[in-house]
């Protein structure tokens, strides 16, 4: 079973959040993950393919934007959002809110 690996706070670069928020995909993620649910892969991304969903999870934790855990054989993701605003206050505020109200409440 893989490992699952996260960057320390310290370790968050901003364009490797940038570049993991430029997708729109990836941005309905965060914005579900926003509302305060830990989610599994399946419950955000049912319309796209598990090895494209898979990347989208993967660039998202490995920026730091996620935190994932293994329950059994499902992997449940959180929010980063204390170490987010620690590292760059206000950033994920204005993204999120730059989303269409649609995004985030999208399954």
């Amino acid at each position: 079973m893989q490992t699952l690996t996260h960057p320390t706070p310290e370790q968050l670069r901003l364009e490797a959040v940038l570049d993991a928020l430029a997708s729109p995909v990836r941005l309905r993620i965060v914005g579900r993950l926003a509302q305060g649910a830990e989610l599994t892969c399946g419950t955000v991304l049912p319309d796209v393919p598990p090895s494209s969903a898979s990347h989208h999870w993967r660039v998202l934790r490995e920026s730091g934007v996620l935190f994932a855990r293994r329950e059994g054989r499902v992997i449940v993701h959180s929010l980063r959002r204390d170490d987010l605003d620690g590292r760059f206050p206000g950033l994920l505020d204005a993204v999120l809110s730059a989303l269409p109200a649609r995004a985030a409440d999208e399954s």
